[in-house]
């Protein structure tokens, strides 16, 4: 047997003991370890996931069906201010296998190039999808802002670079990185020969420092060569289970892994297609969704400052990047100390090395869960 590729333990399976010491506590275990939504799907999904269902006898176009892809370009345009048109997008089943196969695809159409670029605190899957395709994955440092510090990349591998990986807003820190700096950072990758692939499905999540709603950035302001974004209505829409999500940028990027993904049979199946068209182009329900991650974020920052614990990260997402207010203790120890407290939070070093010091908790609970455990920890506090 050969020595090939063995899958490292899936990130959150290593939190299986916090989780069985928070189950002990009254109330049960309140885990903000995972951003899985709880909240209800918007009704205009699920008319539309019922209504297509009876014609869902063929097979559905890989790259999307014409009214999914012009609501999505249509959202583009409206809600983050800078898209491209319809043919320019494509269909994906969620947004996750994108991040893990886009590597391998891209090699495939340059094998000169070998290396994957990615935030240093991120999404562990960036790694993984360079890792999968055989590449070289080589993480870019942060500065005190959680924003890309593009200048420490060394030469060599600027050279080696097929893909940077952004994330706008980032998880897990909640930053958002200053329109300047994001088309600096695009004009970089246009320099070296680098393709962008921002990862910005946390777009309607975007807020300012004082809480209120502010304008997603986005790589495609600096126009469609080169750039490639990715897009999700997990989170946007609550539509995780139906997984659905597209890919939109550079018209020859996207016809290529179009045509590159039909003959993989990577298909979004009609009615959940159906489901995100009219999903994407309904903003009264993510308006609310919005108000209710607000309204959660600024309680719970509230409660944990009592519990010694501060937010350490950017004012978007639906995440709150924590550290003690001490500085004392990594993230697995603040972890162990909130399990037993009967809640389970991700310790940052499962986004990287850098993120040791830190933990990230998910306000993906229900408003009544979150309340028990920021009253559990009232009555413990530092």
């Amino acid at each position: 047997m050969t020595n090939g590729f063995v899958p490292p333990p899936y990130p959150q399976d290593r939190l299986e003991d916090l989780r069985a010491r928070a189950a002990q506590v009254t109330g049960g275990c309140v885990d903000t370890s995972i951003g899985t939504p709880i909240d209800p799907m918007p009704a205009v999904a699920l008319r539309a996931l019922a209504d297509a269902g009876a014609d869902a006898t063929g097979y559905p176009p890989s790259v999307g069906t014409p009214a999914l892809r012009e609501a999505a370009a249509a959202w583009m345009e409206r809600r983050v201010g800078s898209g491209v048109p319809p043919e320019q997008v494509i269909a994906c089943v969620g947004t996750k296998e994108v991040v893990a196969s886009l590597p391998r695809l891209l090699a495939l159409r340059d094998p000169t190039r070998d290396t994957v670029l990615y935030p240093a605190v991120s999404y562990p899957t960036y790694e993984m999808g360079a890792r999968l395709a055989g590449l070289r994955a080589v993480p870019v440092p942060v500065d005190e802002h959680w924003h890309l510090d593009i200048d420490r990349v060394p030469a060599a591998d600027a050279q080696r670079a097929l893909v940077l990986w952004l994330n706008e807003p980032a998880n897990p820190s909640g930053a958002s990185t200053p329109a300047g700096e994001l088309a600096a950072l695009v004009e970089w990758a246009r320099r070296h020969g680098v393709i962008v692939a921002s990862d910005e499905c946390y777009a309607e999540f975007t807020y300012g420092a004082d809480g209120a709603p502010a304008l997603p950035v986005t790589a495609l302001a600096s126009g469609p060569p080169g750039v490639l974004v990715v897009h999700s209505l997990s989170k946007r829409s609550n539509m995780a289970g139906l997984r659905a999500g597209f890919l939109a940028g550079d018209g020859d990027l996207v016809q290529y892994l179009g045509e590159v993904r039909r003959h993989a049979g990577m298909i979004v199946p009609t009615p959940v297609q159906a489901a995100a068209a009219a999903a994407l182009a309904d903003d009264t329900h993510v308006d609310e969704q919005r108000e209710r991650y607000r309204r959660r974020r600024a309680v719970a920052a509230t409660a944990l400052e009592g519990f010694g614990l501060v937010q350490a990260g950017g004012p978007s997402t639906f995440y709150l990047w924590l550290r003690s207010a001490d500085g004392a203790g990594d993230g697995w120890a603040v972890a162990a100390r909130l399990a037993e407290r009967g809640l389970v939070v991700a310790p940052g070093e499962l986004y990287g090395p850098d993120g040791v010091d830190f933990v990230r908790l998910s306000l993906t609970v229900s408003d009544e869960r979150l309340e028990l455990a920021l009253d559990r920890l009232a009555a413990a506090p530092v």
